[in-house]
């Protein structure tokens, strides 16, 4: 059975400690590889390796850098059928999806192609007499990334290309989850012209991960998971002079008004909180509806849908492609199933039970069916807390002002949608609500690459956000020179055309 390594200094390498952690296919249940476990040492030798690179890569010119991001790009374009099989196996979700992923993935990494125009900074002349004065946006060092088990690659794509195209070097730790994507990401960044030790994958414990927030080489750290461990990052880090973008858990909200299209809203609600078994930090897991009619005709629409999703394997062997695979991990199905339990023991009326779900042929699979909640309160847990599963709760209000008051009390904004074909009404919650990414129509509104990714409140620990321009800003810092220069000349004579780079 094959064992997933580090990627160590360009190598890929097994763990002194023969310590392995089983990775399960969630479509089976059955064990299809194991993920070595590094030690402490490891760790600092994967630190060790990306100091020692940084200096020379630093000094690449950007152009240069560029070039690799170009190559890297052909060869994700190349290899997306083998990466998404890899994501499918170890994460679950659907084939399709699993494409999905890696094409916004990409979309970061050609935002990273642009690198010399991103970080050309600013010049103003004779701000004196005879006197200059210009920025420069240069790197920080060696930066981290610590990732979750919902996004194999994109998420990691969030942080690395932009990391490594603005001049640091780079350590990532994925989940023992989903470990082999990262692994063949930093093969094909090797293969597409990355010096060793550039980036490096290291997989461990979260004891012996600590150093990477405690590291002094380490300048800035990345992570995507709960707010209660995206909050200790963020203060562990911080205290060490570290710059900090965590991301913590969401609670996504859509209100929805009576004058909504409802079968275009139904569709957009189906494919929000079901989709990738609703294990995303951009799922729509609540619908806050005005007006018990609109509630009523929206659940009649909902029901027959839900109970005909099409659950199974992520990779389906002919036939049409399942709709929904199963969730990650055996310990997070029962955590799923659990909260359903929560919601019909909080009084919340059950329309749709996804509880003892089978899936023919796959009897181990850690599958849950479509579930849907309806006359869900703001008090109950299935409410306040994020359940990542394909679990759809309806809260009923009376008029737009409490369904904007109900999504704007709750402790997580990452995002946020309202369906209405009423301007005055999606103008007013674009201004209103208090989430950091807002859909008018759009139910999952992530931001193209080459705008920012990030929440508000307790979705979000940091002030810069990833990819798009905060991305930049975040993976640079800025210098300000003033120069004054004495009269040269050339002192040789040049006929061809002058390249550079």
């Amino acid at each position: 059975m094959k064992t997933v390594g580090n990627f160590i200094g360009g190598q890929v390498c097994l763990s002194s400690s023969n310590q392995t952690v089983d990775v399960h296919n969630p479509a089976s249940g059955q064990v299809e590889r194991r993920v070595t476990q590094s030690t402490a040492a490891e760790v600092k030798q994967a630190i060790d390796v990306a100091h020692q690179a940084f200096t020379d890569w630093a000094r690449t010119t950007p152009l240069r850098r560029a070039r690799i991001m170009f190559n890297f790009k052909a060869l994700l374009e190349q290899h997306r059928e083998e990466l998404a099989q890899l994501i499918v196996s170890e994460h679950g979700k659907v084939y399709s999806d699993a494409l999905g992923e890696l094409t916004r993935g990409m979309e970061v990494v050609e935002f990273a192609c642009g690198i010399p125009h991103l970080i050309k900074g600013e010049y103003s002349a004779d701000v004196g007499t005879g006197v200059d004065s210009f920025s420069l946006m240069q790197p920080l060092g060696v930066v981290t990334g610590i990732t979750p088990f919902n996004f194999p690659a994109m998420v990691p794509m969030w942080m690395f290309p932009i990391a490594l195209a603005c001049g640091n070097t780079f350590v990532l730790k994925p989940p023992a989850l989903v470990p082999s994507a990262s692994v063949r990401l930093a093969e094909l960044l090797k293969e597409a012209g990355l010096p060793d030790g550039v980036f490096n994958v290291v997989h461990c414990g979260n004891e012996e991960a600590s150093q990477l927030c405690t590291d002094p080489r380490i300048q800035a750290v990345s992570f995507v998971g709960s707010s209660t461990v995206a909050e200790h990052i963020y203060t562990t880090a911080s205290a060490h002079g570290k710059r900090v973008q965590a991301f913590g858990a969401a609670k996504n909200q859509a209100i929805v008004m009576p004058d909504a299209d409802l079968d275009a809203t139904v569709n957009a609600l189906m494919g929000g909180a079901f989709g990738s078994a609703g294990e995303r930090c951009m799922a729509l897991p609540v619908a806050v509806v005005v007006g018990d009619s609109t509630a009523d005709k929206l659940i009649a629409k909902l029901k027959p849908l839900i109970a005909q999703l099409r659950v199974g394997p992520g990779m389906q062997q002919g036939g049409e492609e399942n709709e929904m695979g199963p969730l990650v991990s055996s310990a997070h199905q029962k955590k799923v199933l659990g909260y359903i339990d929560i919601g019909v023991k909080e009084g919340a009326t059950l329309v749709v039970d996804g509880r003892d779900y089978q899936v023919p042929g796959y009897p181990e699979g850690y599958y849950v069916g479509g579930t849907l909640f309806d006359n869900v309160q703001p008090d109950m847990r299935i409410y306040r807390e994020e359940i990542f599963g394909p679990v759809l709760g309806i809260v009923r209000v009376a008029d737009y002002q409490t369904a904007i008051d109900t999504v704007n009390s709750h402790e997580f904004g990452n995002g946020s949608a309202i369906f209405t074909n009423n301007g005055h009404y999606a103008r007013q919650f674009v201004h209103e609500v208090q989430a950091g990414m807002v859909g008018v129509n759009v139910p999952v509104p992530v931001p193209m690459a080459f705008h920012s990714f990030g929440g508000w409140k307790r979705s979000v620990f940091g002030a810069l956000n990833v990819h798009g321009t905060d991305g930049v800003r975040f993976y640079t810092r800025m210098k300000t020179a003033t120069a004054r220069w004495p009269t040269g000349q050339q002192t040789v004579s040049e006929y061809s055309m002058p390249t550079l780079g």
